[in-house]
């Protein structure tokens, strides 16, 4: 019985094996077939007149070359699938471009010719000279066919410094549903915060920036008549808010902490403040100082000194001239003023400092029916931009005892031409009641503004740059539409 089992064991035993032989074979991996355009060795893979980058290219090819080939654009990845490769070829391909990740996985190539191609030397090849400059792998020179300040240019010997790829725009990030005049921003208690002055309303409203939300909230506000400006000044840890009205009078707050609300301390002098239409704040040495812009016909353009305890009448400038706008900035490290007069000249006043008081020094020339002066700087040198309503709004440079003009941009119905500096950008932003708001960019090269960006405020009256968490902001407010706060957004073109 045991003798006549045995057979039948042995074809049990050998059909195991031959089942165990068949799965073996089955999970042996199938050999890559050449490419119908390609020629293919153990080692080697040649392709001619390739219309793409084939799929189907053996994996353990350690040379690959492509010749006289139909495609001009190589897709990501395209030799993911061939980790060996040692030597790869693009040469005389028209290429213009390639892929950031081209070469991503090949970390045994020693060679790589690229030679005869159409290369665009942009933003998108920029990554393509880091990498020149950081691989072991021999890469033949290369040059650039575009555009033409490359033309020729040896891509080998470019360095990735002399690409510009980061662009900015502003785009809106929040909207506020009231109509405003005046904006600024101060530094409180450890935050920044954003004073907005509401025409119809009254009301002077301070934001502050929601950290979790990531928007700004209105905190607060003081409630007036007519409200036009409302100035914060910060003297000793202690904010003040200047409130400038048409009707009513206009008035000086400070913020009571303990009771966490804005009390009034004190009325500015009627008689000389009819009709407020700016305010600038600056210091002198220890003293601190705010200026009134008055616009009415009997009105006094006057200088407030703090005393330690208010604000009280230093010098009255510009009666009855009907001033717009006052703007404090240095000249050769001296205090100037800058009044605009709807019915003269912006008028220049220097600090003197044996009267303390600010004495008239020149008329800007050519300049009349100046509606606002607003000053920046680049590098050592001062500008201003002066605004118009009618007629052209201009730029002009310090040339030592005078403003010089430097560039002229067309404006109807502007009522601001602000310039801002946001990180590493001057920007200057000219405004108007009857068309798209115009952004200029500063040209370092040109030394001038060229166009940047259009953007759709109705009646804008200022502007104020915002940083807050890293991200910069721009307010604009509107006298006839919705308040809009926009973001400043960087744009690397060669990522």
């Amino acid at each position: 019985m045991g003798n006549a089992s045995r057979p039948f064991r042995r074809i049990a035993y050998f059909l195991c094996l031959l089942s165990v032989l068949l799965l073996t074979e089955g999970k042996k991996p199938v050999k890559q077939k050449c490419p119908a355009w390609c020629t293919c060795t153990k080692d080697n893979a040649l392709c001619e007149n390739a219309r793409s980058i084939p799929r189907s290219v053996p994996p353990d090819v350690i040379s690959l070359s492509f010749v006289r080939s139909a495609f001009t654009k190589i897709p990501e990845g395209s030799f993911l699938l061939t980790p060996s490769l040692q030597l790869l070829s693009l040469a005389n391909n028209n290429l213009q471009s390639l892929p950031k990740d081209i070469f991503k996985g090949l970390d045994s190539l020693t060679n790589v010719d690229l030679r005869g191609n159409a290369f665009n030397c942009d933003c998108k090849l920029k990554w393509l000279v880091e990498w020149l400059g950081s691989t072991n792998a021999t890469v033949e020179d290369i040059y650039c066919e575009s555009p033409p300040e490359y033309k020729k240019r040896k891509i080998n010997s470019l360095s990735s410094k002399e690409f510009d790829c980061i662009i900015t725009e502003f785009e809106v990030y929040q909207s506020l549903p009231y109509q405003s005049l005046s904006v600024d921003t101060f530094s409180y208690m450890n935050d920044e915060h954003v004073v907005i002055a509401q025409p119809f309303t009254g009301k002077c409203i301070f934001l502050e920036w929601d950290h979790v939300e990531v928007m700004f909230r209105n905190y607060d506000n003081i409630t007036g008549t007519s409200t036009v400006v409302c100035k914060p000044i910060v003297i000793e840890s202690q904010l003040y808010v200047i409130v400038a009205q048409l009707f009513g009078g206009s008035h000086i707050y400070k913020r009571d902490i303990f009771a966490n609300k804005f009390i009034k301390i004190q009325d500015i002098e009627i008689l000389k403040i009819r009709k407020p239409n700016d305010i600038e704040t600056f210091r002198i040495a220890e003293d601190w100082y705010f200026v009134v812009a008055d616009s009415s016909k009997a009105g006094f353009t006057t200088v407030y000194k703090w005393n330690g305890n208010g604000f009280y009448s230093h010098q009255s400038l510009h009666a009855w001239y009907r001033d717009t706008d006052v703007e404090y900035l240095e000249i050769s490290g001296k205090p100037h003023l800058i009044l605009s007069s709807s019915s003269q000249r912006p008028v220049i006043y220097q600090w003197n400092k044996g009267t303390n008081e600010f004495v008239k020094r020149f008329d800007i020339q050519d300049m009349e029916d100046a509606y606002a002066v607003k000053h920046f700087k680049v590098k050592e040198d001062v500008y201003i931009c002066l605004t118009r309503f009618i007629g052209d709004s201009k730029v002009m440079k310090w040339g030592g005892s005078a403003f010089l003009d430097l560039q002229r941009m067309p404006s109807r119905g502007s009522m601001v031409f602000q310039p801002l500096q946001i990180s590493n950008y001057q920007y200057a932003i000219l405004g108007s009641d009857y068309s798209f708001t115009q952004v200029y960019y500063w040209d370092a090269e040109k030394a001038k503004f060229v166009k940047f960006q259009e953007l759709n405020i109705q009646a804008p009256r200022s502007f104020i740059h915002v940083s807050i968490d890293k991200l910069d902001f721009l307010f604009a407010s509107s006298f006839k539409g919705t308040t809009l706060i926009y973001k400043h957004v960087r744009v690397d073109l060669s990522a």
